[in-house]
């Protein structure tokens, strides 16, 4: 169709473990060989799956595997499926920051991407230099950008420090100040990858504002998120990706409803935390969550009993003051409870070693299925570690003292709940 803007046909990617480029001298030989007798490269027929949570028996893997969608101008694609399904490979191929291995794609227009925090940021220059750097980059010229300019520092709300260089931002005022560039320079495609659950609030709202108004323009949004209240809001169309090919394409309700339906179809015990990180640091690491419960082995809580879920935390670095942060969404992304320990009015330290964290959280929710996601932040905010919608919890109709199964009807909305936090060194 004349109006497809991205085409994409049986597209590839391959990886050798623990190789820069292609691996051995005689792998490049055995390549140029094959190319010149005009034969397919032989190490197509090799690898696996992209499968993070089993140990391979081949060191090739396929990150992308048989990809072919189309993208209509004006469309808004959201990608979503678990961390390791291929969503940034693809998105990185269609920004040219890498190529296919086998396949190919076509794009029809100037394409705007942020991929990562601070992409094609340079760390040395301040802000203003990088807005003009980025946007030459993305291929303006200087006078669209200085005609852009104020809005995008309006946007991004950093002009106190738009003439400090950007290694001394904070994370979310490097996102903030990369989303602004990419969003509001004249590009036909705009993609960006789940680079906004670094900012806070008020700025993912005003990120999904911006892209609503791209996309009302004319102009085509590539998303890809693990917030399935935002893919919901904004995007038309979807795409379900697991272990580097598409599971399912349709709209993005039905596209959502698949992946909540496959998050469920496991025990708690199987859960690979890897797959839910949204944001990680070298500093600390959650290691294991599990919820505490009446019944063995059951994610099952009686609706007048508080929520108790107790966590293990690996250290690296000694960490002061540090914010936990414990959020009960709803399946399909939208916030109920939301649980800091700077409500209770106390902060944890942290030195190196693990650590057993017990929280125990008040239950305001009504009869159904949640899923948890919590993190922990710097004392000034800045995100060390992010899981998100990792672990299904059931809130039963009936209460553990009441044998006649009455239903008890709770106002389902957000609340700031009492919270207990019980931190000890292993």
């Amino acid at each position: 169709m004349s109006n497809t803007v991205i085409k994409v046909e049986n597209l590839g990617k391959q990886y050798r473990l623990g190789d820069i480029g292609t691996g051995t001298i005689s792998h490049d030989l055995n390549r140029w060989w094959a190319r010149v007798r005009g034969k397919e490269d032989p190490f197509l027929k090799l690898g696996e799956v992209n499968d993070r949570t089993q140990k391979g028996i081949s060191d090739f893997v396929w990150a992308l595997k048989d990809v072919s969608f189309d993208v209509n101008q004006g469309d808004v694609l959201g990608i979503i499926g678990k961390n390791g399904a291929g969503k940034s490979t693809l998105l990185k191929i269609l920004s040219r920051t890498t190529s296919p291995t086998t396949g190919s794609y076509k794009v029809k227009g100037r394409i705007a991407s942020l991929l990562e925090v601070g992409t094609g940021f340079h760390p040395e220059l301040s802000g203003r230099e990088n807005i003009f750097l980025n946007g030459a980059i993305l291929g303006m010229t200087k006078s669209e950008i200085k005609s852009k300019f104020d809005e995008i520092v309006d946007f991004s709300g950093v002009e106190r420090y738009i003439d400090t260089p950007v290694k001394r931002y904070s994370s979310g005022m490097y996102v903030r100040l990369a989303f602004g560039v990419a969003a509001h320079l004249e590009s036909e495609i705009l993609i960006v990858d789940e680079v906004l659950a670094v900012g806070d609030q008020e700025f993912q709202d005003k990120c999904i504002g911006k892209m609503k108004n791209v996309s009302s323009s004319g102009r085509t949004v590539i998303f890809v998120s693990h917030n399935m209240a935002a893919v919901k809001s904004l995007c038309t169309k979807g795409i379900l990706m697991s272990k580097g090919s598409i599971q399912y394409q349709g709209s993005m309700q039905e596209t959502v409803q698949e992946y909540i339906k496959g998050m469920h179809q496991h025990s708690k015990f199987e859960i690979n935390l890897k797959e839910y990180r949204t944001y990680k640091s070298s500093i600390i690491e959650f290691s294991k969550v599990e919820l505490e419960n009446l019944t063995e082995g059951s994610n099952k809580i009686y609706f007048n009993k508080n929520i108790k879920i107790n966590f293990v935390i690996d250290c690296f670095e000694k960490i002061d003051n540090a914010l936990l942060d414990c959020k009960i969404n709803t399946i399909d992304g939208v916030e109920l409870i939301h649980a800091m320990n700077q409500y209770s009015g106390e902060l944890h330290s942290m030195d190196i070693g693990s650590y057993s964290l017990n929280l125990e959280l008040q239950n305001n929710l009504q009869p159904g299925t949640y899923n948890l996601t919590f993190g922990i932040h710097r004392a000034d905010g800045r995100t060390l570690e992010y899981v998100e919608n990792c672990l299904p919890i059931e809130i039963l109709s009936i209460a553990s003292d009441d044998s006649t199964g009455h239903k008890y009807d709770f106002k389902l909305g957000y609340v700031r709940a009492n919270s207990d936090w019980r931190l000890q060194k292993i």
